[in-house]
């Protein structure tokens, strides 16, 4: 096999470069740049990006970057509009990759170039931290906010604080709002630098820092059957990426980012909105909603991935009915796109390309269940005068779950140790009745006491205790 390079490959002339990159890891790659190598060949981007190490750590994938000339190759497999997808991309928008712990001067020549419009990061949820460790801006700061207020500033400098010289910054980080939380992140290391109020100003004025939503699974480097990939694709890229094919990017922005980010006129599913609310609260409701009621009841059917939950006749039918009948009426985007996205969802729930077993989603199920759960419960009372049956199913199915033995196997827990222990005080010696009673009425887990709520109780004490007459019936079989 040969090497993979600009001199190896049919990979295009290198483009000015539109993007500077903070993280150089397998979701920006086979995200972030996936998408604007599709802008380059769809909409007339005509973009390249910088890649910037943010901490100083192991300098393998700069290094292959350097090595292969920024190009690599993302596998996408999987399941789309009910098919089966597999199809590979070679990635050339990448015109560079570095370490600014290398020169930190030259990190800082990236401010000056006068095409330069868009940031992006992901460094992690802990990436958009203050750290006190940062106390000028001579040496290189240890935190990427710090980093990046570092170059801000040197491009105000360069540019004379021009209006024109402003970038628009997208952070991925999954934390919520995280776009402001990274303008006030660089703010307060203009403050703490003792910076020009002027920068702090073109900062506010001229910056333009997008929150956002971002989903897709990117499982990264197929090392266990690499070596076939290669032959396949002819070379020997040591930064394949693999990725689902579904893709999702939602910015809160203006109309002025669309225009210089033209991904409308790519196909790609990158929105633009004023609110990215509506859109989170649908992810969380629906994919992660759908993910933790399926778990206890699929567990308890003794099914053990998300893939086999899906794809049975039992399960499979009633995680549908949960999104379809239950979950997506609570929710006030268009019927039509909420009803496209459960469908996108159970697509990806059915890769056969990623193994995603039932107990690892079941870490901290009880918390889970109140953020992405319950919600949908309330509302769906609030909405219809009626309790969600298959909501409250999984429910009962959880408080069961949470006994820690199923016809005589042991499941495998993992929560917190006062979580667990409350659920094996619960389980000691009560009924049914008085089992969901406790869990019920325990502000603890739910910041409220369900007790309350008219005829919950009885709904999910009933499912408790067709779920144990089961079980009898298993262990006498």
């Amino acid at each position: 096999m040969q090497p993979l390079n600009r001199e190896t490959a049919p990979a295009a002339t290198q483009r000015p470069v539109k993007v500077l990159q903070f993280g150089e890891g397998n979701f920006l790659r086979g995200f972030v740049d996936w998408i604007i190598d599709i802008l380059n060949e769809k909409a007339a981007f005509n973009g390249d990006v910088q890649v910037v190490q943010p901490r100083d750590r192991s300098r393998s994938i700069i290094q292959a970057l350097q090595q292969q000339d920024g190009l690599y190759h993302v596998l996408l497999s999987g399941i789309q509009d009910g098919r089966l997808l597999q199809e590979k991309r070679l990635i050339t928008c990448i015109a560079g990759a570095s370490n600014p712990y290398d020169d930190y001067d030259a990190y800082l020549k990236y401010g000056e170039n006068p095409d330069l419009a868009f940031i992006f990061s992901n460094t992690t949820e802990a990436g958009i931290a203050y750290d006190e460790r940062d106390t000028s801006i001579n040496a290189i700061p240890a935190s990427f906010p710090g980093k990046l207020t570092a170059l801000l500033y040197h491009r105000f400098r360069h540019f004379d604080g021009a209006a024109g010289s402003g970038l628009t910054i997208i952070p991925t980080e999954l934390i919520e709002n995280n776009g402001d939380a990274l303008r006030q992140v660089v703010l307060q290391y203009a403050q703490t630098w003792n910076l020009p109020a002027e920068f702090s100003g073109w900062v506010q004025e001229h910056l333009i820092f997008c929150n956002t939503l971002v989903d897709r699974i990117v499982p990264g480097f197929p090392k266990e059957n690499i070596i076939e990939i290669q032959q396949q694709l002819g070379y020997e890229d040591k930064l394949v990426v693999q990725a689902e094919p579904y893709h999702l990017l939602v910015l809160e922005a203006p109309a002025s980012v669309q225009q210089a980010f033209p991904a409308g006129e790519a196909g790609l599913q990158v929105k633009l909105v004023e609110d990215l609310t509506p859109y989170r609260t649908r992810k969380v409701r629906i994919l992660n909603g759908a993910h933790t009621v399926l778990v206890p009841v699929a567990y308890l059917l003794g099914l053990r991935t998300v893939r086999e939950a899906v794809e049975d006749e039992q399960a499979g039918t009633f995680v549908r009915e949960a999104i379809f009948r239950e979950i997506i009426p609570t929710l006030d985007l268009p019927e039509a796109e909420l009803e496209q996205f459960a469908r996108d969802v159970l697509d990806r729930f059915r890769n056969p390309f990623i193994r995603h077993e039932l107990i690892s989603i079941a870490l901290n199920a009880v918390a889970k269940y109140k953020v992405r759960v319950l919600p949908s419960v309330l509302e769906y009372k609030k909405r219809t005068g009626r309790l969600p049956d298959k909501l409250l199913h999984a429910l009962a199915a959880l408080i069961l779950f949470y006994k820690g033995v199923w016809n005589g196997e042991a499941i495998p827990l993992n929560d917190t140790p006062e979580v667990l222990h409350f659920f094996a005080q619960a389980w000691e010696n009560g009924s049914a009745a008085e089992v969901v009673g406790r869990v019920l009425a325990n502000k603890d887990f739910w910041d409220t006491d369900l007790t309350q709520v008219a005829g919950l109780p009885d709904m999910v004490t009933a499912h408790l205790q067709q779920l144990l007459l089961t079980e009898k019936q298993m262990n006498k079989a």
